[in-house]
């Protein structure tokens, strides 16, 4: 049995939550459409923890998902799809392959999410890579992105901590609450371009320093619907949350035309494929 929790299963706790982000696509989907969506694709999917819970939810549900990583698709193979039935594992497909050339069926929503997509620095790559998600889009389906900003979002940091419940590993490892850093540790305000590390600090386990690291040009909400606009979409809308009483998200997304800047937000960008 091993000692120590994988990064992946600290990454899911701290940072995934993947019932959210499919009832907000859900909840858009149904605005637009008037019907429920039955078909995802979950690019940069990492782990694939969002394809798998979809296909989870109804047998009439289909999940894609697409990543370069092919180390940690199997991890997810062995976490999350191992255990579906055959049924559920029947209808999804995890693919090794780049999300600028992919071409897998298309589906009723694509999800970029946690910021993955701001690996493409230029705006052509950016550009190409919205182009391909609009061709992976059935007629009316949405694309999903999320993208972080606020007054610190531009500032080097490394203190933002935060508590994580603690959690049971498919190996029986308890994992006690640990602290989750992220840490800004550049910023080129020339060119957006941004480096930060994910740290973990599991209490009487292990300290595991830079079990991440991005190398990222950080998109303002303007750039991103205007190269969607170029990229063929003819709508985009951002949605943004409201603060609770600690000033901390409180994790309903609503529709914005304005916003007040705050120190740190995150919203959710979607483009319909009209």
């Amino acid at each position: 049995m091993p000692k120590h929790p994988s990064i992946h299963e600290l990454y899911e706790a701290a940072v995934q939550h993947v019932e959210t982000d499919l009832n907000f696509g859900r909840r858009v989907y149904k605005r637009h459409n008037k019907t429920e969506p039955k078909q995802i694709r979950e690019d940069f999917c990492g782990t694939a923890k969002l394809a798998a819970y979809w296909v989870k939810q109804n047998p009439t549900h289909k999940a894609c998902g697409i990543d370069l990583h092919q180390p940690t698709l199997t991890w997810g193979k062995q976490h999350h799809l191992a255990p579906l039935t055959p049924d559920e594992q029947a209808r999804i497909d995890l693919r090794c392959e780049d999300v600028l050339t992919t071409h897998p069926p298309n589906v009723d929503l694509i999800f970029a999410l946690n910021f993955s997509f701001c690996i493409f620095k230029q705006r052509e790559q950016l550009l190409t890579y919205f182009k391909n998600v609009r061709r992976g889009l059935k007629k009316n389906g949405l694309f999903i992105l999320d993208i972080y900003g606020g007054t610190e979002s531009i500032a080097v940091k490394n203190n933002e901590t935060r508590d994580v419940s603690g959690f049971t590993t498919q190996e029986g490892i308890d994992i006690p609450t640990f602290e989750y850093i992220w840490d800004q540790a550049a910023y080129n305000p020339i060119n957006h371009h941004t480096t930060c590390h994910i740290h973990f600090n599991v209490p009487g386990i292990k300290r595991y320093t830079r079990a991440f690291t991005y190398h990222w040009r950080l998109w303002t909400l303007p750039e991103i619907r205007e190269i969607m606009q170029e990229a063929g979409f003819k709508k985009s809308e951002v949605y943004l949350h409201d603060f609770d009483e600690n000033g901390e998200s409180d994790e309903t997304f609503r529709l914005r035309s304005t916003y007040e800047n705050a120190e740190g937000w995150v919203a959710y960008v979607v483009a319909v494929n009209t």
